[in-house]
C-alpha cells in the first residue's frame, strides 16, 4: 500500500472496510473520513502538523516504518486515535482514520459508546473511532493486511466523484492544505471545526472543496 503522495494514500484507504475481531465480537465498519500527515521538513511532502515532523521517536516509529501498519495515539490523555502508515520505510507517513459508518456490529459498538446514539454517530470523529473499534494501545504496530490480524483493512477504492476534500481539523500547522478526504454522500462524516490556533495558510488556500 506505499504510496507516492499523502493525499495518494488517503484515496486508497477511504471507501475500505475494516474488519474487527474482539472478543465482544466482530465489527465490520467502512471508512468514510481520512486525513493524511506528511513527514519531516527534508522529505518531499514537508508536514508540521504530522506527529513525526521532528523526527523518529518511540511513539511515532510505526508512522516511519513498512506502509500498512497501524500507528495507535493517545489524543488529549483520554482518546485512542488510529493512523495507517503508507511508506515507503524509513520516511514518516500517516492517515489518520476521522469517520466509520458501522455495518456489522452495532450492538456491540452500541455497548462501548455507553448512551443511545443514532448510528451514524457511532464512530464520527477520531476519538470515537478508537472507541467504537476497542482499540488499544497493544494495537500500535498491527499489520492490516494480515490475515491472522485482529484488525484487517479491505481497501475498496472510489471514483473521484464520490471523494470530497477540505482543510484538516484541529491542528494549528498546515491546518488549510485540503488533506481530509471524505465519502461525499456519507452521513457519518466528522463536522469541520477549524482550530482557533491556526493561521490563515495563504499558500494552501482555505476553501473547503468538493472533487468532482
Amino acid at each position: 500500500m506505499t504510496a507516492a503522495d499523502p493525499t495518494s494514500a488517503a484515496r486508497l484507504i477511504l471507501g475500505g472496510r475494516l474488519h474487527r475481531t474482539t472478543p465482544d465480537g466482530v465489527i465490520v465498519a467502512r471508512i468514510v473520513e481520512v486525513e493524511a500527515y506528511g513527514a519531516g521538513p527534508d522529505t518531499p511532502f514537508p508536514d508540521p502538523a504530522s506527529h513525526g515532523y521532528r523526527g523518529r521517536t518511540p511513539r511515532n516509529q510505526v508512522m516511519f516504518g513498512e506502509a500498512g501498519h497501524l500507528y495507535v495515539y493517545r489524543s488529549y490523555g483520554i482518546h485512542l486515535c488510529m493512523n495507517i502508515s503508507y511508506g515507503p520505510a524509513d520516511r514518516c507517513g500517516g492517515v489518520l482514520l476521522r469517520a466509520l459508518q458501522i455495518e456489522r456490529g452495532l450492538d456491540v459498538v452500541q455497548a462501548r459508546r455507553g448512551r443511545p446514539l443514532a448510528d451514524h454517530r457511532l464512530a464520527s470523529g477520531p476519538g470515537n473511532v478508537g472507541t467504537a473499534m476497542g482499540i488499544e494501545l497493544s494495537d500500535n504496530g498491527i499489520d492490516v493486511f494480515g490475515a491472522d490480524s485482529t484488525l484487517r483493512l479491505v481497501p475498496q477504492p472510489l471514483s473521484p466523484s464520490e471523494i470530497a476534500e477540505g482543510p484538516r481539523v484541529g491542528v494549528a500547522m498546515a491546518a488549510d492544505r485540503p488533506w481530509r478526504l471524505w465519502v461525499a454522500c456519507s452521513p457519518a462524516v466528522s463536522a469541520y471545526r477549524r482550530s482557533p490556533r491556526a493561521p490563515v495558510d495563504l499558500v494552501d488556500g482555505d476553501a473547503e472543496r468538493s472533487v468532482v
